[in-house]
């Protein structure tokens, strides 16, 4: 059950963080974000945390040495 939720969070996220970067950019126009570089700033951050959930998923490259 947890690795659907972080599955789902993380696809959200990158989601968001992407159309909240393409607003920021000013390439889809028409909303009060349009142009304004927080809600690039806010956009970038979440899609790099909504990828590191994603990535975390896989174990993260840990290895198990004993």
């Amino acid at each position: 059950m947890k690795r659907w939720i972080t599955t789902i969070g993380g696809i959200i996220l990158v989601a968001f963080g992407v159309l909240w970067i393409l607003q920021g950019l000013n390439i889809l126009p028409g909303s009060f974000m349009s142009g304004q570089t927080m809600w690039l700033a806010i956009g970038i951050i979440l899609t790099l945390v909504g990828a590191w959930l994603l990535f975390s998923l896989r174990g993260g490259g840990r290895v198990n040495v004993r």
